[in-house]
């Protein structure tokens, strides 16, 4: 059974096993009781603060277990929660404040300095409330939440109403207000949470930023529901996961590629703790190497998934059954009700045939209903409603599809359109290779060329760059070789852990065009 609205997603645990663990931080147990009541508690003192449907509430958290009472409770009134990502600096985040219209804005304790200062700036916020001592600019959480009653009177919400208001990194402008209605996002949870197989014995780490759609699908709703527990970590360190798997005897995992990687690396924790009670681990956010799948499944003893999503599309509509049939380097098949198109780049109509590369279209459930306040970009984006993703995709005749990178992240060589992954994926079986990224580097006469930064498994023994550009020559195309190999002792991560793809091609741009390389 599904809940009609998201803020109300772990009614049917609470039902039936209120005393079970469904929040694990540090030495704080939560049961589905309590964590019921820490909502309900939310939901009553931000009314007494004048919150009512329609409200947007601003959430500044770092990994804190107080973020998901914070998160549901408004969504109880029929107001709308808005997680910030905290990595943004101080101008993105006040740009944030000032867009979503937010009246009140809820901080953790590590936070609340920085809260007390955007909102003295900020158009509508009328109260902060954070973690800590009560000042002349915030509330107290504690005292706030003290004073609030333990149980709520149930309103009669319209489960397609829009519960919450992430927005996007913003990469290419401003950060956009992403519309997610509570109906839709029941219904991916439920979906994950069936293609996953998760029921109550689960128990998932939780490392990844909370305010995050790898976090939130990956783990938190679909565990909600299911009757898990989460083990939530303050971030991700290797060591601490590792650590946190033996302690907890935790069965799920969720993150990104590069956390995989950091945590395969470390061989010494790897062999002090005992990491065999994992079960299944989901991976998404980006495109994840085979050699990634193969060697989690060595070491951890645990299939590994793919999976695609974006905050506009479901998020996700794309995922690997748990059981069944994957296949190494995709991303899966169409999740229940979801419908997908790949149609052809040249005209943006024409549907392409299997293992023709283009553009992902996808309609479902729990599709935004739109971007805040920008009916230009929700037209343009999101039409007939289908939403047009920006990323190339190619499907197989069994169904399964196959990411290969972003529209925009295409490089055009003298007339040859390269997708970075192609060459990645070559580089990466090299043997003395354990990371690359490819990005454009402008070129005289072809307009633009691939390099590559790569990190070497043991820089002592790292492969020249000659080496690895012969490496590449004798198994792709001539066009497609990396035309400079730059090493590096780690590839730049963004805020949410996810390849820093933007960074990379600043520094590429920034290079001298290469004349002579063919």
């Amino acid at each position: 059974m599904r809940p009609a609205t998201l803020g109300y997603l772990f009614d049917v645990p609470l039902r039936l096993t209120p005393g079970a663990p469904a929040v694990i931080q540090g030495d704080t147990v939560l049961t589905y009781r309590a964590l019921d009541a820490w909502c309900n508690r939310v939901a009553n003192a931000l009314a007494a603060l004048g919150v009512t449907a329609g409200s947007r509430v601003a959430l500044m958290f770092a990994n804190d277990w107080r973020f998901l009472p914070a998160f549901f409770g408004p969504m109880r009134l029929g107001a709308v929660s808005v997680p910030l990502n905290i990595r943004m600096g101080d101008e993105a985040l006040a740009y944030v404040l000032d867009d979503a219209e937010a009246t009140v804005l809820v901080a953790g304790a590590d936070q609340a300095e920085r809260a007390r200062r955007l909102a003295s700036g900020a158009k509508r916020i009328a109260h902060v409330v954070a973690d800590g001592p009560a000042t002349d600019g915030s509330l107290a959480w504690d005292g706030l939440l003290a004073a609030a009653a333990p149980r709520l009177r149930r309103r009669r919400l319209d489960p397609d109403a829009v519960c919450m208001q992430p927005y996007t990194s913003g990469s290419t402008g401003k950060p956009k207000g992403v519309l997610l209605a509570h109906r839709g996002q029941v219904w991916n949870a439920d979906i994950i949470r069936k293609m996953a197989c998760l029921d109550e014995t689960e128990r998932a780490i939780v490392a990844v930023p909370l305010y995050h759609k790898n976090a939130m699908i990956g783990a938190v709703k679909p565990l909600l529901l299911a009757g898990g527990s989460l083990v939530i970590l303050p971030g991700f360190d290797p060591v601490e996961v590792i650590r946190a798997i033996d302690r907890h005897r935790a069965t799920y995992l969720t993150g990104v590629p590069a956390m995989y990687k950091l945590m395969l690396a470390e061989t010494a924790a790897l062999a002090r703790h005992d990491v065999r009670s994992v079960r299944y681990a989901l991976c998404g956010s980006a495109e994840v190497p085979e050699e990634l799948l193969v060697e989690f499944q060595r070491v951890f003893g645990a299939p590994i998934a793919e999976s695609y999503g974006l905050t506009e599309g479901g998020p996700v509509p794309i995922a690997n059954p748990r059981y069944g049939l994957r296949k190494l380097g995709s991303c899966g098949v169409d999740v229940a009700d979801a419908r997908n198109r790949i149609l052809a780049t040249a005209d943006g109509v024409t549907e392409c045939g299997p293992d023709e590369v283009g553009e992902l279209v996808t309609r479902n459930p729990g599709l935004a209903k739109g971007y805040w306040r920008l009916p230009e970009v929700t037209a343009a984006k999101i039409r007939d409603g289908w939403l047009h993703t920006g990323d190339l995709m190619r499907r197989d005749r069994d169904g399964y599809y196959f990411f290969v990178g972003r529209k925009d992240d295409m490089i055009n060589v003298a007339g040859e359109n390269l997708y970075p992954k192609e060459v990645e994926d070559v580089l990466l079986r090299h043997p003395g290779l354990k990371d690359a990224c490819v990005v454009p580097a402008p070129h005289a006469t072809k307009g633009e060329v691939p390099i590559a930064y790569v990190v070497a498994r043991d820089p002592a023994a790292a492969p020249s760059e000659e080496e690895v550009k012969r490496f590449f020559l004798e198994r792709g195309a001539p066009y497609a070789h990396p035309r400079r190999v730059v090493f590096l002792d780690r590839l730049p991560l963004g805020g949410t852990g996810k390849l820093d793809r933007t960074a990379l091609r600043r520094r590429a741009a920034a290079l001298p065009p290469l004349e002579s390389a063919r």
